[in-house]
């Protein structure tokens, strides 16, 4: 295996990440943000709600069912759910109007119907997963399809709550996980055409993301899967390295993380994480065990990593770990389980059952909570906040709340 460090990739993964208007600051064009990390570069925001929670904008109640999060990108919201029998993909103004939604698939009505697929946005262009493994380009204008592919022709099929990731745009590459013996696929993102497939690793997709990153100088590309976590080199599909940490586990929610040469990745379903240090030598990528945990059980909310610690989901609460020992710092219950999203210094949370939104101050010494609100809709909500343009975005069931959260 050759493996080529190009800075011309580097700059197309990171040109890709902070979205195609890079100069649009307020811009969320993919799941868990800009740079895939669940960080939001909005600052000015409250640092504590008063009572009763941040000022409401706006709310939508015609979202359709669901659990993915909302995409912002050049002055539209773009978000899915499935609604009389299909998936619908819908965008609308800032003011919450809508100004399109076509059916780029049926919806999935098996275990826990509803949208998975955050929408990803790519200039002119968004795409979509359907729960059932249609892979849709359309058009951000109006919707239109421009090509569609099913997952389902490549061999591979998704578990038992169908497919749930969101697509990953890198450079000229639409990128998604199959599954069976090409576990992730390369397409053209301009025409579907096949760039190319993994080899050397066979596992279900699980319901995870990829994660595109560089390390000494190599482009790779992370996810977890139903045979552990696997890294693939994002030119090529080829296995960089992989650990069976999780594998054929109840279900593989969460995107693993990296920073500081490191990659972190935890599961629900009491597993926990495992830390993964790598290295280079020549053409060959180590990724040597450094710890694991059972102080982060992440079902589905996530976590994020900041200055050195990992702070996110953990059982009925929530953990802060070192990420270079996995000393745990804390466990607070705060709110509940749920998922979070990190901005301007603070952790926003949302509770997987009861629509509970709060705003936590949090560091290695501790977390306190400085705000709470409650939004309404039915049955467990897994879509993350999302905080960009001094705005929060809460989508639980069928509705989406927007509030104001910008300091005065």
């Amino acid at each position: 295996m050759t493996l080529t460090r190009t800075s011309t990739l580097v700059m197309a993964i990171m040109g890709l990440l902070v979205g195609p208007a890079a100069a649009i600051a307020a811009d969320w064009p993919c799941w868990r943000g800009p740079q895939r990390n669940g960080q939001s570069p909005d600052t000015g925001l409250l640092k504590a709600w008063p009572a009763g929670g941040p000022k409401l904008l706006w709310k939508v109640e015609t979202l359709g069912s669901g659990y993915s999060t909302v995409s912002v990108a050049g002055g539209t919201i773009y978000a899915s759910g499935d609604a009389s029998g299909n998936l619908c993909v819908f965008a609308f103004d800032m003011d919450g109007k809508e100004k399109w939604k076509v059916s780029p698939d049926k919806a999935w009505t098996r275990d826990h119907p509803g949208s998975r697929s955050t929408p990803t946005i790519d200039g002119d262009r968004l795409y979509v997963l359907s729960g059932n493994g249609v892979l849709a380009c359309l058009r951000t204008v109006d919707g239109a399809k421009v090509w569609s592919k099913s997952l389902a022709d490549l061999g591979g099929k998704p578990g038992g709550w169908g497919y749930a990731e969101s697509v990953l745009i890198l450079g000229e590459l639409a990128i998604a996980k199959p599954g069976g013996e090409n576990c992730i696929v390369a397409f053209n993102k301009n025409n579907g055409e096949t760039v190319w497939k993994s080899v050397g690793f066979t596992a279900g997709p699980e319901y995870g993301s990829c994660v595109p990153f560089t390390h000494d100088g190599l482009d790779m590309i992370a996810t977890g899967t139903r045979g552990g976590i696997v890294a693939v080199a994002a030119g090529t599909g080829e296995v960089l390295w992989s650990n069976p940490w999780c594998k054929d586990n109840v279900a593989n929610c969460p995107d693993p993380q990296y920073a500081d040469g490191r990659v972190f990745w935890a599961n629900g379903y009491n597993k926990g994480g495992i830390c993964l240090t790598l290295s280079v030598s020549g053409d060959t990528v180590a990724a040597e065990q450094a710890w694991t945990t059972r102080n982060m059980v992440c079902h589905h909310g996530g976590y994020v990593i900041v200055d050195g610690h990992i702070y996110g989901n953990h059982s009925s609460g929530w953990s802060c770990l070192d990420l270079k020992t996995g000393q745990v710092k804390w466990n607070e219950r705060a709110v509940g389980k749920g998922s979070c999203t990190w901005a301007d210094g603070m952790l926003y949370l949302f509770v997987e059952d009861g629509g509970k939104a709060a705003l936590a101050a949090c560091s290695p010494e501790g977390l306190k909570v400085t705000g709470e609100v409650t939004v309404q809709g039915r049955g467990p909500s897994w879509a993350h906040p999302v905080v960009i343009g001094g705005r929060l975005y809460l989508r639980y069931d069928t509705n989406l709340y927007c509030f104001d959260v910008k300091a005065l």
